[in-house]
């Protein structure tokens, strides 16, 4: 499961359990990269805490779907095999639209968005790939050129958290030997209150 112990859920005692109960989907159902905080239950409760807000908060205006490919693509860049296989499942939920979501999937790996999303999209996208691979490079002008293209000064901001998760949970997964779960892979947190942990 990771190259570390972890606490599974019958294991789990105190605050770690009740964060538990908190994130678990059906039958007690844990993702692993929740479990690998299992020995510091701080962490959990922060990464949980960024992770709905960074993508799944009603204040965010990007799509859902969007943000699920930056993620998603995101974390093929840095070769997290985990989190690109979860979030494409939530890119596709979110998406509707299957056809669509096989041709993201094509360009994730070409590198070519080029008739699957439009101009400011693949602005975005573009960006992503310089925040992962060449962020020393950023400047003033790259935010400026992502503003020329319509994105407002807050979903710049959405664009800069997602990718600066991503790219923590990712280092995350793969320094710790995180491995894909079996089944039930793609369980999201509900959309709602800030507080409600609680996956489907």
């Amino acid at each position: 499961m990771s190259w570390i112990k972890t606490l599974s859920y019958d294991e789990a005692k105190g605050r770690l359990k009740r964060f538990y109960d908190r994130i678990k989907g059906p039958n007690n159902v844990l993702d692993n990269v929740l479990t690998i905080h299992s020995l510091r239950p701080h962490t959990l409760e922060a990464h949980m805490s960024m992770y709905k807000a960074v993508l799944h908060h009603s204040g965010n205006t990007l799509p859902k779907w969007y943000l699920e490919t930056l993620g998603t693509y995101v974390s093929q860049l840095n070769a997290c095999h985990y989190c690109a296989t979860h979030h494409a499942v939530g890119l596709k939920r979110n998406l509707q639209d299957d056809e669509k979501f096989a041709l993201i999937e094509k360009a994730m790996i070409s590198g070519n968005f080029e008739n699957i999303l439009d101009a400011r999209e693949i602005a975005g996208i573009k960006h992503a790939k310089d925040l992962t691979l060449n962020h020393a490079s950023i400047t003033k002008k790259d935010i400026d050129d992502l503003k020329d293209v319509g994105f407002t000064d807050g979903e710049v901001l959405e664009i800069n958290q997602v990718v600066s998760y991503f790219c923590y949970v990712n280092r995350m997964v793969v320094g710790l030997g995180v491995d894909l779960e079996k089944e039930n892979i793609g369980f999201s947190p509900n959309s709602g209150e800030d507080g409600d942990w609680s996956h489907s």
